[in-house]
């Protein structure tokens, strides 16, 4: 696979001919634009976590040419952004929901902010998880009840993921959290079978390199914490 950093939680994944593209809602350094004028590819999948301005911009819709599928959570339904959309050409999913067509399967799971995360398996076999603003969003501001009630939400839907096999996970290592950035990342690669975990949501913070104490409880996997729009990188088949 390869993967090319948008912005904030947008990625590009090129796998074989068939591209991904989750959370475009910037992308200075028109990774996407020039690779959809290329045209060297079968298909065109754009996925939409949630409606939140840093997740979602109109400007996908001038994709819609070349777009499969646009796959979007069902929160946007409720913007009047989507209306610009061939409405025929949108699947919208709730959470725990799936969708799937010849080439890629899609499974939903819920967030602990607004909208879903997203499963991806392709048609190679590669599977792919995005979380979204799925996070332990863990503010160290915020009241004890608060940071109490968060955790159980953050757990209770990270029981559903129990286990998963994920060759690529991209989850937020927000700098925004202070000490508390690690915590859902490293819950999730506790409680699934990760092989590369992808940082995002960092806008604007130095690259994150994981503490000393951010595997002790799992094996240790590659990481990369891109900040730079337009960069890559290759991830080679297990």
């Amino acid at each position: 696979m390869e993967i090319t950093y948008l912005l904030n939680s947008g990625f590009l994944i090129r796998d074989d001919r068939t591209l991904l593209i989750f959370d475009d809602f910037e992308d200075p350094a028109k990774a996407v634009d020039r690779i959809v004028d290329e045209g060297n590819f079968d298909n065109l999948y754009i996925f939409v976590s949630h409606a939140h301005f840093d997740h979602f911009g109109t400007h996908i819709r001038a994709y819609a040419g070349q777009t499969t599928r646009y796959i979007f959570s069902y929160d946007l339904k409720r913007t009047k952004r989507i209306r610009i959309f061939p409405q025929e050409n949108i699947t919208l999913l709730r959470r725990y929901s799936e969708w799937q067509d010849e080439n890629i399967q899609v499974r939903t799971y819920d967030s602990t902010d607004v909208g879903v995360s997203f499963f991806v398996e392709t048609k190679s076999g590669k599977k792919i998880f995005h979380a979204g603003d799925f996070n332990w969003w863990n503010w160290e501001n915020d009241t004890l009840e608060n940071r109490v009630m968060m955790e159980k939400i953050f757990k209770k839907q990270l029981k559903h993921m129990e286990n998963i096999e994920v060759d690529v996970a991209f989850f937020p290592v927000d700098g925004r959290l202070g000490n508390s950035q690690e915590m859902g990342a490293k819950a999730f690669l506790q409680k699934t079978k990760t092989q590369y975990l992808i940082a995002m949501h960092r806008v604007g913070y130095p690259k994150w390199q994981p503490s000393d104490t951010f595997f002790e409880k799992t094996t240790p996997i590659p990481v990369w914490a891109p900040t730079k729009s337009g960069e890559s990188i290759t991830i080679p088949n297990n």
